[in-house]
């Protein structure tokens, strides 16, 4: 059944019943007039397996638990690319050899809200548990009946995740849990009304928004408070300011653009999702009910603004249609050997200009997309611009595919190198974006080595007892400072 039929039929479903998700759900999914007969012990696990299926899809799990090789949903063997090296997800299948099958419900629980394995071995962050510790016991319920009941086993092995010395002890994790782990579901907030606490528990723990959009300290946990989903690097990628600012953040949004977004992943004229939003959007946002993204939407409305002073107006406002100089219009070779002395709008007649238009502003049908007005041109870092063109665009919303081809080592169409794609980056950046804006060289190959490590993988590399020690005492003054805080307290 597809994603949208499974969807459908889950409507119907919970507004034929009260399910109530922990007392957080809106009046519209809930029924408003008390059955005569009560449904039936098979009706009842039927609604409890489809509300299960529908918390799935909100927390995304199939995104980070199928491998798209192999496209077995659920069965493990995705290839997450963390600063500390390659983590591979797990089998969560019902198989009984290889996935979750002998889970007891208080394992199920303690892995998805606690990071900790049946086995009592820990699980890394990569698995967003920090977020999940916030579901609600009839959510966790619910997603442990979906699972064991209507997902198919997979009898597939793990792959091996081998990090290198330090992060190859998973024992570490128990410190990390102490200092950032918190515990305890999701409480309502009296004071707010029924949407916003909805938009809260979905933003914060079952779509964790956080895990991207949030910066993160020297430990890798999330910051919280005023920093709270501000923006954050992400890899090769950049997680953009969800806060109310109307330079730097979704302050210049109206309600229906960002409804657009979160359904559609294209809003002509200020975004279009690339990257890891690409696939939440494909995976999960688009089948939301519209009463979650309104909650959504009111919840990130209300966050406070947190402006980067380095924003001189809103992302989407840079640029307009500037033709490519005629003097290099069709002159450009096509084929792979293109010159690295090649100038940045030669580039772009030749790679670009096919699918944007030689006046940068897409088709007619938005299906290239305009390169101004556009926050990968116009933000405050050119990553995403830069992450585009290396790693391409792929995203699909109602059985639509929406594709860009990559220009990476592996591309189809045509290769750039590092010296080509910051030429090209500054050409566009000039041209239909952000002018401030300057790419080297550099800066592409570090994004297309997979971003910026952290100050923790720098300073704990391979065999480096120094930097043990290090993590080690960092550890010690923050729970110590910790303790004493809560004495004080």
């Amino acid at each position: 059944m597809s994603n949208r039929r499974v969807v459908r039929k889950l409507t119907l479903q919970i507004s034929a019943i009260c399910l109530g998700l922990g007392g957080l759900l809106p009046l519209s999914y809930a029924a408003k007039q008390v059955p005569v007969q009560a449904p039936s012990v098979q009706d009842t696990q039927q609604n409890l397996i489809a509300r299960g299926q529908y918390l799935a899809i909100a927390a995304d799990c199939a995104a980070c638990h199928t491998d798209p090789g192999t496209q077995q949903p659920f069965a493990g063997g995705y290839a997450i690319h963390s600063p500390m090296g390659v983590i591979y997800s797990t089998n969560i299948t019902p198989s009984k050899q290889f996935g979750i099958g002998t889970y007891s419900e208080q394992q199920f629980e303690q892995a998805v809200r606690h990071g900790i394995r049946a086995d009592g071995s820990h699980l890394y962050p990569a698995m967003p548990y920090a977020s999940y510790a916030g579901l609600t016991d009839d959510d966790v319920h619910a997603l442990y009946s979906y699972f064991m009941q209507n997902v198919t086993p997979v009898d597939t092995h793990n792959k091996t995740t081998a990090l290198s010395f330090p992060f190859n002890i998973r024992q570490m994790m128990w410190g990390w849990n102490l200092l950032f782990l918190k515990s305890g579901s999701y409480q309502n907030d009296p004071s707010q009304s029924a949407e916003w606490n909805r938009g809260k528990y979905l933003v914060d723990n079952l779509e964790h928004c956080g895990e991207c959009h949030s910066p993160r300290n020297m430990m890798m946990a999330q910051k919280q408070g005023n920093d709270a989903l501000s923006g954050a690097a992400l890899g090769s990628w950049y997680a953009p300011n969800l806060t109310s600012d109307k330079l730097s953040g979704l302050g210049s949004w109206s309600r229906e653009q960002l409804a657009q977004y979160l359904q559609t992943g294209d809003v002509p004229g200020k975004a279009q999702a690339a990257g890891p939003m690409a696939e939440a959007v494909t995976n999960s946002l688009q089948h939301l009910h519209d009463d979650d993204i309104e909650a959504i939407i009111t919840y990130l409305q209300s966050l406070p603004a947190v402006a980067h002073p380095q924003q001189s107006k809103p992302t989407g406002d840079f640029g307009q249609a500037s033709n490519v100089d005629t003097d290099v219009r069709g002159t450009a070779p096509m084929g792979i050997g293109l010159s690295q002395e090649m100038s940045g709008k030669a580039l772009y007649d030749s790679a670009c200009a096919s699918c944007h238009q030689p006046d940068g502003q897409g088709t007619a049908d938005h299906f290239y997309p305009s390169l101004s007005h556009n926050t990968a041109t116009g933000g405050n870092t050119p990553n995403n611009l830069i992450s585009a063109i290396l790693f391409g665009v792929q995203r699909e919303v109602k059985g639509k595919a929406i594709f860009m081809p990559n220009f990476g080592p592996d591309s189809q169409v045509q290769a750039l190198s590092d010296q080509q794609i910051a030429s090209l980056s500054n050409y566009i950046f000039q041209q239909y974006g952000n002018p401030d804006l300057h790419v080297t060289p550099e800066q592409v190959t570090v994004l297309r080595q997979g971003g910026k490590q952290p100050l923790l993988a720098r300073i704990a590399g391979p065999a480096s007892i120094g930097g043990i020690v290090l993590v080690v005492l960092i550890v010690l003054i923050v729970v110590i400072r910790r303790a004493r805080q809560k004495s004080r307290g």
